[in-house]
């Protein structure tokens, strides 16, 4: 039997499951399909941003590792309830099956023993991305090696932790397991961290995680994890270290596998994600890729982006695509949190553009000493001659909400200067971009 839908979603991520309950308050007949019922709402909700972030409050306020794995359940529990009956009470039909093409038209969805076919005029794909293995000798077969989402799953504290990669997600595990106690070494193949960021703030951020009690391994050629008992014993550059727990944060890559893609004529992009228009649209007409599956920028709020860029063009208004997309923001969650929007000075000295730049360190600021936390710096870049700002990287506390104020700045090309002149209240965080823009 083969059941037809206006509306076919793929995947229960940021992007899909709100343009399923949109179009279904907009009178469309509209299926979703998620293989895991412990994913409905996406990786945010279960496995990303919300738990994580939850543990690192609960860690805040000295929450032990029992408590704070109990409150991110309470979390994601309710998060996910929530998420499940926003399409539900919606109309939206709910399998909960593994979704596999049969061609560009049909799309085989298997649960158990029982087997559908949907059809749809529309089809969009929001699988979500997964971790990248490296073939690394025993990385799969060995206990108590773990990806980010395992670390999250861990029913005792490690009292040590090895941590394979020291890129964005891997750091903020090893901010967060250090403030709950937890004795980190970080093996980072690169010969430094961050290295994205302004000099200044990489090594301000290394420096407050070695201050909490993170240690780190650069250069390092990890070789082999294998098990001695419960231990683990990873070998890197020649060395032997034993440890309760490792984790590997390698990266992450789009989630098409045991889709059937082979069975379509989707094209898929060198790196392995869905090739999509500027309105995430695949190279078959109506079958549309979004998030982290068409090989974007890897975060919930991009894939709410192309949810509004869909929607649009679906409905008729399709002003908005992937190439006015500017500016976005992103946010480190380690102690201080780490946040930028626009280019870097290394950028602007590669790309010619003039420029002048300005420092300000937190413990310049008045609401840093209330807090009690003198740590980060705010660096800022502006163009002379027309005013606009380039870039910003703010390093401290509350760092994640001021950087939205300059990215809604230099999405409408206000100058500079309105942050110079501008009121806020006292004391807070906010008022230093008065002083930080005072070029």
């Amino acid at each position: 039997m083969t059941k037809s839908y206006d509306i076919l979603v793929i995947g229960f991520g940021k992007a899909g499951k709100t343009l399923a309950a949109k179009m279904s308050a907009l009178g469309k007949n509209v299926a979703l399909v998620e293989e895991n019922a412990d994913m409905y709402g996406g990786t945010c909700i279960n496995i990303g941003c919300i738990p994580t972030k939850t543990m690192i409050v609960a860690a805040e306020h000295n929450l032990d590792f029992s408590q704070t794995m109990a409150q991110k359940e309470v979390v994601t529990t309710r998060l996910r309830q929530k998420n499940q009956l926003s399409l539900t009470d919606r109309g939206v039909d709910l399998y909960n099956a593994k979704a596999r093409f049969i061609s560009n038209e049909v799309v085989e969805i298997t649960a158990g023993d029982e087997v559908e076919r949907l059809v749809a005029d529309i089809i969009v794909i929001n699988t979500g991305a997964t971790s990248i293995v490296l073939p690394i000798p025993g990385l799969l077969d060995t206990k108590n090696v773990v990806d980010s989402t395992g670390i999250q799953e861990l029913e005792k504290q490690p009292v040590t932790l090895g941590l394979i990669g020291g890129g964005n997600i891997g750091l903020e595990f090893a901010s967060l397991y250090a403030k709950l106690g937890t004795k980190v070494t970080v093996f980072e193949a690169g010969s430094m961290l961050l290295p994205r960021e302004e000099p200044v703030v990489a090594q301000l951020a290394r420096d407050y995680l070695e201050e909490d009690g993170v240690s780190f391994k650069l250069n390092a050629r990890v070789s082999g994890v294998k098990n001695a008992g419960d231990k683990v014993i990873l070998s890197a550059n020649d060395a032997d270290y034993t440890f309760d727990a490792v984790m590997y944060a390698t990266g992450r890559k789009p989630n098409i596998e045991g889709l059937g893609l082979e069975n379509t004529t989707i094209a898929l992009t060198e790196g392995g994600a869905i090739q999509v228009d500027d309105y995430c649209e695949t190279s078959v007409p109506n079958i549309y890729a979004v998030g982290d599956v068409n090989g974007g920028l890897q975060f919930t709020y991009t894939s709410l982006d192309d949810f509004r860029i869909v929607f649009g063009k679906l409905t008729g208004n399709g002003d908005y695509n992937l190439s006015k997309r500017q500016n976005v923001p992103t946010t480190t969650f380690i102690e201080p949190p780490l946040s930028s929007v626009g280019l870097k000075e290394n950028q602007l000295i590669e790309q010619d553009i003039p420029y002048q730049s300005n420092e300000l360190f937190v413990s310049a600021m008045p609401r840093a000493h209330v807090n009690n936390d003198l740590r980060g710096v705010y660096k800022v870049h502006i163009n002379p001659e027309t005013k606009e700002i380039l870039g910003a990287t703010l390093f401290g506390r509350e760092s994640q909400e001021n950087i939205n104020l300059i990215k809604i700045a230099m999405d409408n090309h206000i100058p500079y200067t309105y942050f110079k002149n501008q009121v806020f209240t006292h004391p807070t965080m906010a008022e230093n971009l008065n002083d930080v823009f005072n070029i």
